[in-house]
């Protein structure tokens, strides 16, 4: 995830989501994911505090700064280059559930957020004007228990 002062996505030249100050969420579905772990990562992601207040500190989220979020299928992120050189996704979910995963994503972020979205499985151009920067890496099976 990364905060952004505005990012597009392009599909064959044209624009299908686009967004100002916000969030872009580069999301991927891993084997074994289930309801929980797409509930806990929009809850996570919508109410990130990772914009800052008067003080300079992180301490507000998107609906404090009137922010947005762009959320962009990456099944790349399980990308594992452990043995060799060559990029293994056997991590990364079947793209039919990966697909019904990261629709379950941008609904429940829908849901408290203004949300733009990419194209799924589609060749996009994704273009973040990133601000900070600030990347924040969130994995639901990392997370603390409870």
């Amino acid at each position: 995830m990364q905060r952004v002062r505005s990012a597009r996505v392009e599909v064959a030249g044209e624009v299908v989501g686009e967004i100002g100050v916000g969030l872009v969420a580069f999301v991927a579905a891993g084997v074994g994911d289930g309801d929980a772990d797409v509930a806990w990562l929009a809850d996570k992601v919508v109410g990130l505090r990772v914009f800052e207040d008067e003080a300079g500190k992180m301490a507000r989220a998107l609906a404090d700064v009137s922010g947005a979020l762009l959320v962009v299928s990456q099944f790349t992120l399980y990308g594992d280059v452990s043995r060799g050189l060559r990029p293994s996704f056997d991590g990364a979910m079947a793209p039919g559930p990966a697909e019904a995963a990261y629709e379950r994503f941008v609904a429940l972020a829908r849901a408290r957020a203004k949300v733009e979205t990419g194209r799924f499985r589609a060749d996009m151009r994704v273009v973040v004007d990133n601000d900070g920067p600030v990347t924040i890496v969130l994995d639901s099976k990392a997370r603390a228990p409870g």
